[in-house]
């Protein structure tokens, strides 16, 4: 039962930090989702759903996870790291998304 609030509270967390950049990067109709290893954009989503994609992706996968897991005999206490783990990774690809946003953006000289 512990393992369902996991979803929830990585939910949360994902969804406050794409507020914070949804406010940080306003004034982009457009954000890049995938670049070139030459750091070319390949293509972009408008604002609110470039941001909103991995809080949805974060809930569903750990969603799912929470509520199929069957740890085998004797790990059922590695059931509850694993998720946060995954959580924490989902969390940090996030960050790095928007760092290379603002890295691809042009910035404001004024």
């Amino acid at each position: 039962m512990i393992l369902l609030s996991v979803p929830v509270i990585f939910g949360l967390i994902l969804g406050a930090l794409a507020y914070r950049a949804n406010m940080r990067f306003r004034s982009e109709d457009r954000l890049p989702m995938q670049w070139w290893l030459t750091g070319e954009v390949t293509w972009s989503a408008p604002r609110r759903l470039a941001l909103a994609f991995m809080p949805i992706l974060a809930i569903c996968v750990l969603g799912i996870l929470s509520l199929t897991l069957e740890p085998r005999p004797g790990q059922e206490d590695l059931a509850l790291p694993a998720m946060v783990g995954l959580g924490l990774t989902f969390v940090a690809i996030q960050l790095a998304h928007f760092w290379m946003i603002a890295q691809t953006l042009p910035r404001d000289t004024g």
